[in-house]
């Protein structure tokens, strides 16, 4: 009769008993999901709220400010020929309030008649940005897009139109905000009234921000951006959970500044807004924590109870593959039935694993003919030098006319000859040093540390060896080097050998038995 072992399925459905454990995990997921929501939801109504006032601010505000260009444009008037007066008036209009960085009065030809302040250097030339030429053009009161000034500042305009009595047009007296300093902007928007990365930013009617408290980001054209895109659609206001420009997951509502077709948005950040739910569950846990110590004493000792045979064979597994564990194997207590399975079959399979790994190990690292490191070596060499930043240089070697030597003795005699080029590298070469077959009749010497000169003059010994004495074919060999340093700046490893197999190419090319070093196309002989 078979005889019946204990099964880990029976021993899970023994500790199903803790299936409440997923009942909890259920209450605490459905809880944070509903405040997640709630407090996403809040935070999207807030932000949208809060961009819509300060929209509404700043609308209000460029309206006074297109009033009070228009009322004070009655008064130029009165001096469109009075240059004193002119840049008395534009002082004035300038200093009255804190609205303008600079003030300027133009005439119909776009000539500038008088500044405020004088230091700006353009009294008398001819402004011929597209803001100017509309407000002639349109001869109504504006607010441009953002542009480059003849001063070399980003800027908007503001401008009114300028009428004498008889209705004639004069010219047009406008006021600018310098957007990469210190403006009108600050104040109106301010800084966000949270201070945890949540921001507020105002774009233009094609998508560049013209206001950000990080300055470096004004004049960066966002329309990637979801609610940019929204804004330059001419939606009023709105919010929406986006990742902005930046790869930030953010919660962001916006609105309109309709006299200047701006957008502004009010946003959050996501993690942050959301703490507050991932704080109610830990405290959902604190309430739960006797009864969970409890349970989790009772996981505890099943789980060390049932993995304690699992893991005593993991370990003699491990080990095995430095010594014998067969015994060890043998004695590990089995009481149900997948650990008996186990250590049966690892007691048949181990000691012929053991041998099977040992045997690729050594054919994984080493080229069988020369007993040098193989390709695969070297590339794990080089990158663990890279990864340590650790400087070193790459003597990329090729036999002259190998062919030939295999032609004319046999390919014998040519393992023969890749053999004794093994034999030489080594012995021109450092024990901290990598010789390596890296294919055919190709060599590559890895040496840490070492500079590009030094690396040449190691590659110049092997050279004048190998041509003062005979290989295995009686004759002497010569090979052709290319010499390459790792610099951190400029290569990966794929690369420096790239360019250690270019100079090679000219070492052939130049003739060959002869060494060529990165950077210096002079042979040596």
């Amino acid at each position: 009769m078979k005889k019946y072992h204990l099964k880990l399925q029976h021993l899970i459905i023994g500790v199903a008993i803790l299936a409440f454990l997923l009942t909890i995990a259920s209450s605490l997921w459905s809880s944070y999901r509903m405040n997640n929501q709630t407090l996403m939801d809040n935070t999207l109504e807030t932000n949208r709220v809060y961009a819509e006032k300060l929209a509404t601010t700043a609308n209000n505000y460029l309206t006074e400010t297109l009033q009070t260009l228009v009322y004070n444009s009655n008064t130029i008037a009165k001096y469109i020929d009075n240059e004193e007066r002119l840049n008395e008036e534009a002082d004035r209009l300038r200093m009255q309030t804190n609205t303008f960085n600079s003030i300027s009065i133009v005439d119909t030809k776009g000539k500038v008649l008088a500044t405020s302040p004088q230091t700006l250097e353009i009294k008398g030339k001819v402004l011929a940005s597209k803001a100017i030429k509309d407000a002639i053009r349109e001869k109504r009161p504006m607010i441009s897009d953002p542009y480059r000034a003849i001063t070399n500042r980003e800027l908007i305009y503001i401008s009114a139109p300028i009428f004498n009595k008889k209705g004639k047009y004069l010219g047009l007296v406008g006021g600018t905000i310098y957007l990469e300093e210190t403006n009108i902007l600050n104040e109106l928007l301010g800084k966000h009234f949270y201070d945890d990365g949540s921001y507020v930013y105002v774009v233009d009617r094609n998508g560049r921000i013209i206001y950000h408290e990080d300055r470096s980001r004004i004049n960066d054209v966002v329309t990637e951006n979801p609610i940019v895109q929204k804004i330059m659609n001419h939606d009023k206001s709105g919010a929406q959970r986006i990742t902005n420009s930046q790869g930030q997951d953010m919660l962001a509502g916006y609105s309109t500044v309709d006299n200047a077709g701006w957008g502004v948005v009010s946003q959050r950040p996501t993690e942050v807004a959301l703490q507050p739910a991932e704080n109610m569950v830990k405290e959902m846990l604190y309430v739960a924590l006797p009864l969970l110590i409890i349970t989790l004493a009772i996981i505890i000792w099943a789980a060390i109870k049932i993995s304690r045979p699992l893991q005593r064979l993991a370990e003699l597994t491990e080990s095995s593959m430095k010594k014998d564990e067969e015994k060890n194997l043998s004695a590990v207590p089995a009481w149900y039935y997948e650990v008996i399975q186990l250590k049966n079959a690892l007691i048949h399979s181990l000691s012929f694993l053991h041998q099977q790994v040992n045997f690729f190990m050594d054919q994984s690292t080493t080229d069988p003919l020369t007993g040098l490191t193989n390709r695969r070596t070297l590339t794990a060499k080089m990158d663990e030098l890279i990864n340590a930043k650790t400087p070193f240089s790459i003597i990329l070697m090729d036999i002259d006319h190998f062919k030939l030597v295999n032609d004319t003795y046999g390919h014998g005699v040519g393992d023969e000859v890749l053999q004794y080029l093994a034999y030489k590298m080594k012995t021109v070469t450092r024990a901290t040093d990598l010789c390596c077959r890296y294919g055919g009749e190709e060599f590559i010497v890895l040496l840490p540390n070492t500079t590009a000169q030094d690396a040449f003059e190691v590659a110049e010994i092997l050279r004048k060896d190998l041509e003062n004495t005979s290989s295995p074919t009686g004759k002497e060999i010569t090979i052709s080097s290319g010499v390459a340093e790792y610099l951190e700046t400029e290569y990966t490893a794929a690369k420096l050998i790239e360019q250690a197999d270019q100079c090679l190419y000219q070492a052939k090319e130049q003739g060959r038995n002869r060494v060529i070093m990165a950077k210096s196309l002079n042979p040596t002989r």
